[in-house]
């Protein structure tokens, strides 16, 4: 496990299931709780410590909207699936916690662990509280600070240079200037701890449901596979042709290959990812169109049925060049 987040403690509202031995806790009947369980429907965060990475898994009323991985490469997003596939079925070593958050804290988190922080200036002692909260009301700052201080990790949320918001991992009770006070009481150690700041608090991003992924996937390889049947021989050389043209305007499909299991994952929202299928297969039965034989929008219909109430609620009907009913 990374030494550097193998002891971190991050902020809660409410603690659900405390860190925890990761053999003792079956992490699919906790997820599938989450969801079931009105009391547990709540927007927070699990992080799973494994041997050699580090998931947090981000919640919104009990559904999986993201995650992240901390590994020897650093922090960046992963596929929610990828994820779940690291943890292991019986796992000997880990641990685990399940602690309700904040959407404000999840935003914070995330921005920490996929975006590159706001260098700061050269000659600023930023670690000593009398010089950072004057220059931070000075430049009217919007945004997230994080302090990292021994083992614990803390956001503070400014507007317009003012703390509006404080995440500790420790307790503190009185106003939130009294709070970040406490922070930076001495003998906290917080002056020797990692201080990065980002600006603007962006939007939690909610990754399209793997269920949606599978679903694209199985459809673009049934596409081709019945247009081989159909007598179209040249469906996978074109499909092929047809996403690799469109990779530099959607990269989402580089997560995507017929007959054999994509090298990449996908890491991005429904209706990006919609809009990539739909361009890809649009191209493919363009190319291959049968003017004698079944129609588009009839050949649609029959490969997207079982999951139509999926395809629809995404928008995928909407953005084909054909109407099916």
């Amino acid at each position: 496990m990374p030494a550097i987040v193998a002891g971190l403690k991050y902020p809660n509202s409410r603690v659900l299931l405390p860190r925890t031995r990761l053999a003792y806790v079956h992490l699919d009947n906790l997820l599938t709780d989450a969801k079931r369980d009105r009391a547990a429907r709540v927007s927070g965060y699990v992080a799973i410590w494994l041997p050699e990475e580090f998931l947090v898994l981000y919640l919104q009323l009990g559904e999986i909207v993201n995650a992240t991985v901390m590994d020897q490469a650093g922090w960046r997003p992963i596929a929610i699936n990828s994820a779940l596939e690291r943890v292991p079925a019986e796992p000997e070593y880990g641990e685990i916690c399940f602690h309700e958050a904040d959407d404000d804290q999840l935003r914070a988190m995330f921005a920490a662990q996929t975006r590159l922080p706001v260098p700061w200036p050269t000659d600023l002692q930023y670690r000593d509280p009398a010089v950072l909260f004057p220059f931070l009301m000075s430049v009217q700052f919007d945004g997230v600070l994080e302090i990292i201080s021994e083992e614990t990790v803390n956001y503070l949320v400014f507007r317009v240079g003012a703390v509006e918001r404080a995440f500790l991992s420790t307790a503190a009770a009185g106003s939130i200037v009294e709070k970040v006070a406490k922070l930076f009481a001495t003998g906290s150690d917080v002056e020797e701890g990692r201080f990065r700041w980002w600006n603007e608090l962006a939007e939690l991003p909610v990754q399209a449901p793997p269920p949606l992924v599978q679903a694209y996937r199985d459809l673009s390889n049934a596409l081709v596979h019945r247009l081989v049947k159909n007598g179209r021989d040249s469906a996978p050389a074109v499909a092929e042709h047809a996403r690799a043209s469109l990779l530099a305007k959607h990269p989402e499909l580089d997560g995507f290959s017929i007959g054999k299991r994509p090298a990449k994952e996908i890491v991005t929202d429904t209706a990006t990812l919609t809009a990539a299928v739909a361009a890809w297969l649009s191209e493919v039965m363009w190319a291959t169109a049968d003017h004698e034989g079944t129609p588009p929008e009839a050949l649609l219909k029959e490969l997207t049925w079982e999951r139509r109430h999926m395809f629809q609620s995404a928008g995928f009907y909407d953005r084909m060049p054909w109407k099916v009913m």
